[in-house]
């Protein structure tokens, strides 16, 4: 018995395909793969995230996009919540390719991809100098921030502050979650 053997798909390949698709993919390196839809309490977060983003980033070169905009990060196609860019992009690009601050909201079913794959991918792009995971289910998150070649993950509570100095920002996390009826997660005494 025969099988074949199909050849993975390139990027510039991925984004000819995926232009002429009704729905978003996400490419993993290989082939397409769906996006899903969201919760209101993901929307919540995003949303909220991504307003309090363009509130202290207005009249500075950084700017905010998500989740439209895909950014390729190691050979794939990601398509982050919310991510942070400050190099001068023409109104017509699709795709970033130097984020700096990268944000994703996790679902019940991408947080095994979230927390491993993307990690992997976002670490090995320079320009990415912080990538945070936000909880759904509670008023949390993980930030991971490039210490050179390393990378520092730090747990944030409802009572912490997102400090993203390469942006110059600075962020309350209850802030972000202030649309979602969650119970926050309490500190460890």
């Amino acid at each position: 018995m025969s099988s074949a053997v199909r050849k993975p798909m390139t990027v510039p390949e991925f984004l000819a395909w995926e232009e002429r698709q009704e729905t978003r993919f996400e490419f993993d390196g290989f082939a397409p793969v769906a996006m899903t839809g969201g919760t209101a309490a993901h929307e919540l977060i995003g949303g909220t995230l991504r307003a309090l983003l363009r509130q202290h980033l207005a009249g500075r070169p950084c700017r905010v996009f998500g989740p439209t905009m895909k950014v390729e990060v190691a050979g794939r196609i990601r398509y982050p919540d919310a991510f942070v860019y400050c190099t001068p992009v023409a109104r017509t690009e699709t795709v970033i390719t130097d984020p700096v601050v990268v944000f994703e909201v996790l679902s019940p079913g991408t947080s095994g991809t979230d927390r491993i794959e993307k990690l992997r991918e976002y670490q090995a792009t320079p320009s990415i100098q912080r990538y945070v995971i936000l909880e759904q289910d509670a008023v949390a998150a993980t930030a991971f921030e490039r210490q050179g070649a390393f990378w520092d993950a730090r747990p944030l509570m409802a009572a912490d502050v997102l400090r993203m100095p390469e942006i110059g920002v600075e962020l309350a996390l209850a802030e972000i979650y202030a649309d979602v009826d969650l119970e926050p997660v309490a500190a460890p005494e």
